[in-house]
């Protein structure tokens, strides 16, 4: 059976402020992102995998916390973010067949090894591909038939030689790495190393079903976050309530909700699924949780707030107040009153600010991304797609209408 090689080794730099460890370490449903991965690596009926990580090796320690059993895994250094094609590289030695490559965070892989299984013929290479609106940001294929001619990195819009984007899924022979050291070395070098490598050696497309919002298998921006819980929760989320959980005779659970053990419902909560909520939290009198919201363990929601499809990591808190569309990362304490605006006042699309460059998310409904470890004061609000860093102080009744740097202190006086 052939090996995958699963990519795990970036800085996540435009993933920000989410971005104090590897992206795929951030939890939904209670695992991390390259657990899900690899799950679906396993469900593919895969033996072996190699993971090339950073020199801080968080991804195997939070593995070892998360064990997957029935699986190969060896774990490989690559010491310098020197981008896709020096991770690869690490691995070459390991490679002396046909071998798959993913990057860690595409969570439907069993769906797409599963399809490209069936394809392998003997001589050919495969790359899964997918319809995408937006070739200005993805590789994208020129394309003969099935045949892959040529990948062509980031073109504009309208010189774009098909609609298919290169997913980050390969299938790819121990050659390639004559290819690779041919190139001259940059961050993007695997595609320059693919292009020569697809001119060569005949490689095919296999599509993704599915359209491309719905497909979580592209995490760049912290908003995709969304498509991969809702992924998460339509195929793998039971409703239980786990033994040791206090549930109030006068609470409201309807739907599909997961409640993990040790957790307390206070009176008059309301919990409409489908939602997840981890072990030890507590959701205070009154408050209302609801669609698609991901609580993970130890987290707090006060009396009377609202949360509603937003993402909580462990250890975070809230008191009263609107929690829209928003992702939270791990202990993060929020003050009473706290409103995150989720919509324009046109209703338009929302856009947010990523490494000095207006980004469209393609979203409508877009609150905010609060990074671990920052404290907001009281009746603050936060203006749609507006992002808050890390290790934060947010003066009481300020109004945030541009990203917040990591370890700042802010305060608008009204």
């Amino acid at each position: 059976m052939y090996p995958v090689v699963l990519l795990a080794a970036g800085e996540s730099s435009r993933f920000w402020p989410l971005n104090s460890k590897h992206k795929t370490l951030f939890y939904l449903m209670g695992k991390p992102l390259i657990w899900w991965t690899i799950e679906g690596i396993k469900r593919a009926k895969i033996k072996k995998v190699f993971i090339v990580q950073s020199p801080k090796r968080d991804i195997e320690k939070e593995l070892k916390k998360n064990k997957i059993d029935g699986l190969e895994i060896k774990f490989i250094t690559q010491e310098k973010p020197l981008g896709t094609g020096n991770a690869l590289w690490q691995a070459r030695n390991y490679l002396k067949s046909d071998f798959f490559v993913l990057n860690a965070d595409v969570l439907n892989t069993k769906e797409i090894l599963e399809m490209m299984k069936k394809k392998i013929k003997k001589g050919t290479s495969l790359l899964a591909g997918q319809k995408t609106k937006t070739p200005e940001i993805f590789g994208i294929m020129r394309l003969k038939g099935e045949r892959i001619l040529e990948i062509v990195e980031k073109p504009k819009k309208e010189k774009a030689p098909s609609d298919i984007k290169v997913v980050g899924v390969y299938f790819l022979k121990p050659v390639f790495f004559d290819f690779y050291k041919k190139v001259k070395k940059h961050i993007y070098d695997f595609e320059d190393a693919l292009s020569l490598y697809v001119k060569k050696i005949e490689t095919r497309v296999v599509l993704v079903k599915g359209k491309e919002e719905e497909t979580p298998s592209f995490l760049k921006y912290p908003w995709h976050l969304f498509n991969f819980r809702k992924y998460l929760f339509d195929r793998f989320l039971k409703p239980k309530i786990e033994k040791g959980a206090k549930i109030s005779k006068d609470a409201i659970i309807q739907g599909k909700v997961f409640i993990g053990r040790g957790t307390k419902i206070l009176e008059g909560a309301i919990i409409k699924g489908p939602c997840y909520i981890g072990r030890k939290c507590l959701v205070g009198n009154n408050s209302l949780v609801r669609e698609y919201t991901n609580l993970e363990d130890e987290v707090l929601i006060g009396a009377f707030a609202e949360v509603t499809r937003s993402i909580f990591q462990k250890g975070s808190t809230t008191h009263s107040g609107f929690f829209g569309d928003s992702i939270v990362d791990q202990e993060t304490k929020i003050g009473a009153g706290t409103i995150t605006s989720n919509v324009r006042l046109d209703r338009g699309e929302i856009f947010s600010e990523v490494k000095k460059e207006r980004i469209a998310t393609g979203l409508k409904s877009f609150g905010t991304v609060i990074g671990k470890n920052t404290y907001i004061g009281t009746k603050v609000n936060i203006m749609p797609g507006k992002f808050i860093g890390s290790e934060c102080k947010i003066g009481p009744n300020s109004l945030v209408i541009k990203n917040i740097e990591d370890k700042s202190y802010f305060y608008q006086k009204l």
